[in-house]
């Protein structure tokens, strides 16, 4: 059973970082993606960013390019978010997902909460 673990949450003003990490288990994971997607308050959940785990092959979305690296660790099995230039609209709790390749995201995280203060 794929398990992910979300931390690294918190309280930030507009203009800082945080970085998120996402401890996965359960799997060999070199055929899955796994991605960072985020859910505020009244609005859908949308997607962040995802890495291939074997490849290393990245995407984001639109709102968050240049600003988000996501990147992984084999070694500790753990992806990593690094959000720089955080902006108050960057508000949500974000999750960590995992799909097989060509597949659905059918595992989450529970989730760790980013909030930026203007």
């Amino acid at each position: 059973q794929v398990q992910l673990v979300e931390s690294g949450g918190g309280l930030v003003p507009a203009g800082g970082s945080l970085r998120l990490s996402c401890a996965a288990s359960g799997r060999t994971f070199s055929s899955y993606m796994l991605g960072w997607f985020r859910h505020a308050p009244g609005k859908e959940r949308e997607f962040v960013a995802a890495i291939r785990w074997s490849s290393g092959r990245t995407y984001y979305a639109d709102s968050v390019k240049g600003r988000f690296t996501i990147s992984r660790d084999g070694a500790k099995n753990t992806v990593y978010l690094q959000m720089n230039s955080l902006k108050p609209e960057d508000t949500a709790l974000y999750y960590c997902a995992a799909q097989v390749v060509g597949g659905s995201y059918d595992y989450w995280g529970q989730g760790t909460q980013v909030t930026v203060s203007s």
